[in-house]
């Protein structure tokens, strides 16, 4: 019984008091507004999941700020009817949609090698889409859900687009990685040996391990990037409960280091860098993470 309630009912009602917690916080605080942000002509985007919600937002700012941007996304007529808006808005917008589902493994590599066919460059990857609290089920590749949507997908995205974000980077105008994670991700625990929850499964723990996962990744493709004088910066962001003020934290992320030169990465909430839980700061954490991710997706 206290194993049921433990792996069960326990990681519900953190996660419901956080959002709670979070809900107010973002009631009783004025609404974020978007900062002046430096055009992005010649500039090029992808923002997964950009066909509704933060993800649109992201896209709508982006092109309005002369970006070229790609959606990548499963659904195509929801993605077509969200350029159709844009470019109602803005005529000169340059978006595009491209199939992509990141519950499927051939389908990110298919749409990352699309993309680096075309010789584009990559200024901005926005791992956006994901799944919240769906029930017990798997990837086409057998993975979690939230585990192989939310975290892994996104993995092997920015891995196989990695080089072309080293080499559209430039040291005035580095490229940035961010990653939209959620701030479920303090409450949640990186079960290295059942990252899968093949032995006890909760969606409310499967789905902030996910998003500490993100958070994870982002801190040690950072370092990694730093370390090896790469021009990319990675960043994880809590986009809050609202879509129009979760696209401002993540475009405050995305084009910060063009608006105050600062390419520091980090984590961000609430429009601005702030400090984040404290398993990221466990240095070996992200280190078996990532190498256990690259296992799983065979690229070691």
């Amino acid at each position: 019984m206290w194993a049921a309630l433990r792996f069960h009912l326990l990681p519900a009602i953190k996660l419901y008091l956080l959002g709670f917690k979070v809900l107010l916080a973002q009631l009783l605080n004025k609404p974020l507004k978007l900062p002046v942000m430096p055009r992005q002509h010649g500039k090029v985007a992808i923002v997964t999941g950009g066909g509704r919600g933060i993800g649109y937002e992201v896209v709508r700012h982006l092109a309005r700020l002369g970006a070229h941007v790609i959606i990548g996304g499963r659904d195509e007529q929801e993605g077509l009817a969200a350029i159709k808006r844009i470019c109602e808005e803005y005529k000169e917008a340059k978006v595009e949609f491209e199939k992509l589902d990141l519950a499927s493994l051939q389908s990110i590599q298919q749409f990352a090698e699309s993309f680096k066919k075309r010789n584009l460059p990559l200024n901005i990857l926005v791992n956006n889409a994901g799944v919240m609290l769906v029930p017990e089920g798997r990837t086409k590749d057998m993975f979690e859900q939230h585990f192989g949507v939310n975290y892994l997908g996104h993995f092997l995205l920015t891995w196989l687009l990695l080089d072309t974000l080293k080499d559209s980077g430039k040291s005035d105008h580095v490229s940035c990685v961010v990653n939209v994670s959620s701030s479920a991700h303090s409450i949640g625990t990186i079960r290295l040996n059942d990252l899968n929850s093949c032995q006890h499964y909760s969606a409310h723990a499967a789905y902030c391990q996910s998003k500490l996962g993100q958070v994870l990744f982002s801190s040690h493709l950072h370092q990694q990037m730093q370390r090896e004088g790469f021009p990319v910066v990675s960043c994880a962001v809590d986009p809050g409960m609202t879509p129009e003020e979760g696209a401002a934290t993540v475009l405050s992320a995305a084009l910060s280091p063009a608006m105050d030169g600062d390419p520091a990465g980090g984590y961000w909430a609430n429009g601005r860098r702030e400090m984040t839980t404290l398993p990221t700061f466990d240095p070996q954490l992200p280190l078996s993470l990532w190498e256990i991710s690259l296992q799983l997706l065979g690229l070691q």
